[in-house]
């Protein structure tokens, strides 16, 4: 993946995560809470932040010791 592409996914799986962050605010809202699919939009959205960082990292050039 050459940068362009890195930063293209990069907003793709913001999008998600603050997607899933109103999903989230809406379930939590709900009248009834289904603890089990709250817990896994959860993880998802952390695992979605991992990914985020991990590419953003690929985006900074190596310093030289």
């Amino acid at each position: 993946m050459d940068a362009d592409d890195v930063k293209v996914r990069v907003v793709e799986l913001e999008i998600e995560h603050r997607d899933l962050d109103t999903a989230i605010e809406l379930l939590n809202e709900s009248l009834t809470v289904d603890a089990l699919q709250l817990q896994r939009l959860k993880k998802r959205k952390l695992q979605l932040k991992d990914q985020i960082i991990q590419l953003k990292m690929q985006l900074i050039p190596d310093i030289p010791a």
